[in-house]
């Protein structure tokens, strides 16, 4: 009889160890479950972030593009400005060289 009793505390012992064992088992494959799922979310997020960053390159690149353009259109019409600044400064030279030559005669 006791080694019936003996016998039956340790296979209640073994259940009890093998159910701990089968729901740690069941929170670890829940644990990996949700694991994976979140470097499935993680993935999908790195997906995304690539694809707008890639398309804030592009975008940033044609926006340089049109900087550029503007800063070349920028420089022309200020060369053209600085042209005719110059033009008319010589005319003002040539006027002022012309009413001098004409006061001169009139004299």
């Amino acid at each position: 009889m006791k080694n019936y009793t003996e016998k039956e505390k340790k296979l209640d012992e073994a259940l009890n160890k093998l159910q701990l064992m089968a729901s740690t088992e069941i929170k670890s494959n829940k644990g990996l479950s949700e694991l994976e799922h979140q470097k499935n979310q993680l993935i999908i997020e790195k997906t995304d972030l690539d694809d707008k960053y890639k398309e804030l390159l592009k975008e940033n690149k044609i926006l340089k593009s049109q900087l550029e353009k503007v800063k070349v259109d920028i420089n022309a019409k200020f060369d053209n400005k600085n042209q005719f600044n110059q033009k008319v400064d010589e005319l003002n030279q040539e006027t002022e060289s012309l009413l001098d030559e004409i006061e001169k005669w009139q004299m």
